[in-house]
């Protein structure tokens, strides 16, 4: 028996892998390693989703995770070309590739959900049905007008959404947001930080239906890749899932509790890292617990804390060298004076002089992509 292979108690084979060694393959998967993919494309379409997120404290979160991985030759406005022209579009407020949509179509007819249905979604139906006037009306609005923003949509709700949040009275855009659950409307684009909708058949590639059970099985599938290493159950996520169910093949990590899912391809994979800037979006971050446990890196997005309360900053970067996250970039572009301005380095390890001539190389990238000088804080 290899000795990376064990046994599980039931039969099979369960990968045992080092925290190094599944940082590497997590690494790798997010495209994050030496060798830089080549197109825009093919970055969205391995990865799977990108957070549309528009927080452009340095740049909104799309372009960063395209950056980190294309490097400068990255330009914003080829995001948005794929985006126009259907290569890509918007999903429940990520970016996907169009060709995915087939995958979501069979959980849009369900909408919102199969039986037994939970409480929540069953008040999510009645809503919806109290308030059937005001979506045909919109419905009509959009084939005769769209696309359109939210604002410009009438809001005749019989049913007011309340919430404990910020989404008291916001009717038309939980309705809309819905709406786009259930398939019937789709962001078309975005002008700045505001969304336009339109009717989905105008929006979304005629990609047949994918029967839902064997489009959840390649979702996973598709995850599983992206990610690398992931868990094999985890907490209900609105968007996209954090877990993998059955894909790949059973991993277990030394020193993290938990059953594991790792791409076999990945295996026993050559690795040469580099340095690399991320958002707080970032699909190698995004899972708070993942990183804690497998790269001991503590992190939050802290933009929501009042600012004596933040330890690294309000849109810090996390900081990959090779495969560790070893601190934080707290800088902020001021476009207005055109300087990148950087308040902090926060170093979670000791920076050698090799690590931080390579960060600091980045942040030189990070400042030339987005024309600005770089000014201490």
């Amino acid at each position: 028996m290899r000795p990376d292979v064990g046994e599980f108690a039931y039969g099979g084979t369960v990968h045992r892998l080092s925290r190094q060694e599944a940082r590497r393959i997590a690494v790798r998967a997010q495209l994050l390693d030496a060798a830089r993919p080549v197109s825009l494309l093919e970055v969205v379409h391995h990865l799977g989703v990108v957070q549309a997120d528009t927080t452009a404290a340095v740049a909104p979160s799309a372009d960063l995770v395209c950056w980190s991985r294309l490097g400068s030759r990255y330009q914003p406005d080829e995001l948005r070309s794929l985006l126009d022209d259907r290569s890509l579009v918007e999903l429940g407020g990520v970016i996907r590739p169009g060709a995915d949509i087939g995958l979501f179509r069979a959980d849009m007819q369900d909408w919102p959900g199969r039986e037994p249905l939970r409480d929540w979604q069953i008040y999510l139906r009645s809503w919806v049905q109290a308030n059937h006037a005001c979506r045909e009306e919109v419905l009509q609005w959009l084939r005769s007008e769209g696309p359109l923003p939210a604002r410009e949509l009438p809001d005749s709700c019989a049913v007011s959404w309340r919430s404990t949040g910020w989404n008291d009275y916001r009717n038309v855009v939980k309705l809309l947001e819905f709406m786009e659950q259930r398939g019937e409307v789709a962001v078309s684009s975005r002008a700045g930080r505001e969304r336009l909708w339109d009717l989905a058949d105008r929006v979304y590639p005629d990609s047949p239906v994918v029967p839902a059970e064997q489009a959840k099985v390649r979702r996973d599938q598709r995850r599983l890749a992206a990610l690398g290493i992931a868990r094999a159950k985890g907490p209900e996520c609105p968007v996209e899932p954090q877990d993998v169910g059955e894909a790949g093949e059973p991993a277990a990590i030394d020193g993290v509790r938990g059953t594991w899912r790792v791409d076999p391809s990945q295996l026993r994979q050559p690795f040469r890292g580099r340095a690399a800037l991320l958002s707080p979006l970032d699909r190698l971050v995004a899972d708070r617990k993942r990183i804690a446990e497998i790269f001991e890196f503590d992190y939050q997005l802290e933009m929501y804390k009042p600012a004596a309360k933040r330890r690294w900053g309000y849109y810090a970067l996390p900081i990959l060298y090779g495969d560790r996250l070893v601190g934080k970039l707290d800088a902020e572009a001021d476009r207005r004076a055109r300087v990148l301005r950087i308040n902090a380095i926060h170093q979670d390890v000791e920076f050698s002089a090799a690590m931080s001539a390579a960060v600091d190389k980045e942040i030189s990238d990070l400042a030339s992509w987005l024309q600005l000088h770089i000014e201490l804080g």
